[in-house]
């Protein structure tokens, strides 16, 4: 499957793809900024909430 249908990422998938270190991917995963679900032991990205995490930014930072 390609990684721009999959519905949930790993942290590090999704990190790549917002652009942002793992690190920094986990804190915000971890403070709930971007969700994510836990299936067996891995925690996986809710693609969606890439989207939502970054129109958030635009608006708190009045970009939007």
């Amino acid at each position: 499957m390609n990684m721009d249908t999959q519905l949930l990422l790993s942290v590090e998938e999704a990190a790549e793809v917002i652009g942002l270190g793992r690190t920094r991917t986990y804190e915000l995963v971890m403070a709930k900024k971007i969700q994510s679900v836990k299936v067996g032991r891995r925690r996986l990205v809710v693609r969606s909430s890439l989207a939502d995490f970054v129109q958030a930014l635009l608006v708190e930072q009045d970009c939007a």
